[in-house]
């Protein structure tokens, strides 16, 4: 099927159409002077950050499975670089971190590029879990040993093990599904993300009660319901471009929407214990690259598995 007339490509469609909606109701509540100037600032740079990011996505999915899995290496570097950025002080961690890097990033997308599913599966968790402390051992440095090894493990495991589940997912083949599983990126990416808007939205609309104020100030209960249950909405409303019936849509959509709030949650734990905002600020607005991903790091892998073990 033509990328342009598929199912996927509609949904870019989709979103390009509720940015230019979106574009226009905020300059149409920045020029008659309803919002205040700092939230009219934040509003503006949001959004252009949006255009941004879903043009990037568009870009890629129009181009194959080669340009995805290459973009989620690079986006995987750049979060592993942000991670380490705020956990690693040590020059004894920087050959650990070389060989990070420089040879399990890769060579772990590769092995997703190439279909070699059992040691995609086993390269981080077991091989880099066992090699890493070899390596930080012969540095002679004892110190805060086990927290700057469990460090470049979290940091392999969150940043590049969960993020490579997104392109994997372009790796299988599901009987009976008439599109291709570049749809189902898609569907993961825009229910996620939409659930993390919907709950910004909902909790600055009715928000009450705080879910964790002292881990994410800003998220109540009431944002969390209202966002996961309207991208579960939404997850229902698309089900004809998936290989779900519409009560599974909903359940799955639930599912990594719940996924995905965790993430964020523990990902905003370890900016908070670490004293900082934000992971960075290559996204303008939107923080850093980990800051985009912290929901997809903890329901890509679960969305696969429900794939893999559902409907192959």
């Amino acid at each position: 099927m033509d990328r342009f007339h598929s199912p996927s490509a509609y949904v870019f469609y989709g979103l390009f159409a509720f940015l230019i909606l979106a574009t226009l109701v905020a300059q149409f509540l920045i020029r008659s002077g309803r919002v205040t100037e700092p939230t009219a600032g934040n509003l503006t740079q949001r959004i252009r950050a949006w255009w941004v990011m879903i043009g990037v996505l568009a870009l890629i999915f129009t181009l194959g499975a080669g340009a995805i899995t290459l973009f989620f290496a690079l986006c995987s570097m750049a979060a592993l670089r942000e991670f380490a950025t705020i956990t690693h002080t040590r020059r004894d961690d920087h050959d650990g971190l070389a060989i990070a890097f420089y040879l399990i990033l890769p060579l772990q997308y590769l092995l997703v590029y190439f279909e070699v599913p059992v040691f995609a599966a086993l390269l981080i968790p077991v091989y880099s879990f066992l090699l890493l402390p070899v390596v930080t051992v012969f540095k002679g440095e004892v110190q805060g040993f086990l927290t700057r090894v469990s460090e470049t493990q979290w940091g392999l495991m969150v940043c590049v093990y969960c993020v490579s589940h997104i392109p994997a997912i372009l790796t299988l083949d599901i009987p009976l599904y008439r599109y291709s599983a570049f749809t189902l990126v898609a569907w993961l990416i825009l229910v996620v993300q939409a659930s993390d808007v919907l709950q910004y939205i909902w909790g600055k609309s009715i928000g009450r009660h705080l879910l964790a104020p002292r881990v994410s100030p800003s998220k109540t209960v009431e944002g969390l319901v209202g966002g996961m249950l309207s991208a579960t909405v939404l997850g229902m409303a698309l089900t004809p471009i998936t290989p779900f019936r519409w009560w599974e849509a909903g359940l799955i959509a639930l599912t990594v929407t719940g996924f995905g709030t965790l993430g964020g949650l523990i990902m905003s734990a370890i900016k908070r214990d670490r004293g900082v905002k934000d992971w960075g600020t290559l996204v303008q607005g939107h923080g850093g690259i980990l800051d985009r991903l912290d929901s997809l790091v903890f329901s890509a892998p679960v969305f696969l598995h429900i794939l893999a073990w559902g409907w192959m």
